[in-house]
Order: C-alpha cells, then structure tokens, then sequence
C-alpha cells in the first residue's frame, strides 16, 4: 500500500461515517417537534408587591454619635466624678500647642535659661519655647521632664476598658536630615 493514497482513504471512510447519520436527522427532528409540543412550563404568578410605608426619620433632630458636642457632654461628666483625672485638665485654659497631635511636634533642640530648662518645639513651620509644667498635644500632655534629647510628658487616655488612665510618653530630639 502506498502511503499517498492514504488520505484519498481517510476521506472515504469520512465521507462513509457521515453518511450513515444522515438518517437520523429526520427521526431527531420529529422528537425535537413532539417534545415541544406536549412540554408546558410551570411558572408560579408573581406575588404583588407589598406596600411601601414610608416612615419619619426621628432621629434628624437627635445628637450625632460622631460629634464633638457628644464629647464635650460626655468628658464634662466624667470630670464632675469624684476622683476623676480629668476633673482638673477639662476645667484649666487650653494652651496653644494642644491644638496638635503630638506626631506634628517636633523636638529641634533645648535652651537653658537662668539654671531652667527649655524645648524647642517646631510646628507648622513656628518654632515654640516650652518648659516643665506646659501642656502639650491633644491628650492632655503635661511636659514632666526635659533634657537634651528629649521631652518626658504625662498623658492622660482611655483604656480599652473605657477608664481614664495615665500613660507616660516621650517627644524625642529630631535630627536634621543631611
């Protein structure tokens, strides 16, 4: 046998399968028609929407739970608490660099003045002189202590628990990048 009539054979025995299916289309074709025929589909109704009520928003006139008006009442409450941290820090005058967090202070040096020790404080590109007793960021942070290379000050924070704790933090000398 010679192998270039060999696809002239494969196209044969092609040919001979296909045809053999060719009589089957009709039979398929009319089982196609008489399913179609005797199958109904079953779809349930819809039910009917239910009628919307609409209801007045009550709380518009209530205090927002975010807002620092919440704050203010709760933090005055808590200083009017017998033994409170708080009682003294809520009713003293805030100083100017509570307004800050302390990640936007930044330690560039201290002065020594008459035996008593300064910070220089930098923020917003303002350089502040503060001393022993000041207050400093956003949770009442009295400076306890000052040296060369740092600022030693006493927070005072809430605990997961919700109470009003003491924690000790410190603002440390920035080193000029070169």
């Amino acid at each position: 046998m010679r192998y270039s009539n060999l696809p002239m054979l494969l196209a044969a025995l092609a040919a001979a399968a296909l045809s053999g299916c060719s009589g089957d289309q009709d039979e398929l074709q009319q089982w196609m028609e008489q399913q179609k025929r005797e199958v109904r589909p079953n779809v349930p109704p819809l039910s009917p929407p239910k009628k919307f009520d609409p209801q007045p928003y009550l709380a518009l006139s209530s205090v927002e739970p975010f807002s620092t008006q919440k704050l203010v009442v709760a933090l005055k409450q808590e200083a009017r608490q017998p033994n409170s941290l708080l009682a003294a820090e809520v009713n003293r005058r805030k100083e100017p660099l509570e307004a800050y967090p302390l990640d936007n202070l930044a330690m560039v040096g201290s002065v020594s003045k008459q035996g008593r020790q300064y910070a220089l404080l930098k923020v917003d590109s303002l350089l502040y002189q503060v001393k022993v007793g000041d207050y400093i960021g956003q949770n009442y942070g009295k400076i306890t202590k000052i040296s060369e290379t740092e600022i030693a000050l006493r927070e005072i924070v809430q605990d997961a628990a919700g109470e009003w704790i003491e924690r000790v933090t410190t603002l440390q000398l920035q080193e000029k990048a070169r």
